[in-house]
């Protein structure tokens, strides 16, 4: 069963994410996920968080042992030091 996640993101450095995303993607594929929605927003109008976004995807998997896989694979874990901890200030899960 497909399983899916509403990330919100404050991106502060476009360059760096947008490595982090080149970057991930291989490995995103492998563990059968992608995104299917990607935004960048510039105005909020409500939110539950105190936190700024202004960037907005879903991201899926076949399955959430795939999600949970992913996020735990060595690899994908260097990526983010390397760019995405630097690029983004905060992130919400939205659903």
């Amino acid at each position: 069963m497909p399983f899916e996640v509403l990330v919100g993101l404050e991106v502060t450095d476009d360059n760096s994410y947008d490595k982090y995303r080149k970057e991930m993607t291989p490995i995103l594929e492998q563990y059968g996920g992608g995104f299917k929605y990607d935004f960048k927003i510039s105005e909020t109008l409500k939110s539950s968080v105190d936190e700024n976004i202004n960037r907005l995807f879903v991201i899926f998997f076949k399955d959430e042992d795939s999600m949970n896989s992913f996020f735990k694979h060595p690899l994908y874990l260097k990526i983010k030091r390397a760019h995405f901890e630097n690029a983004v200030k905060s992130t919400t899960i939205i659903s």
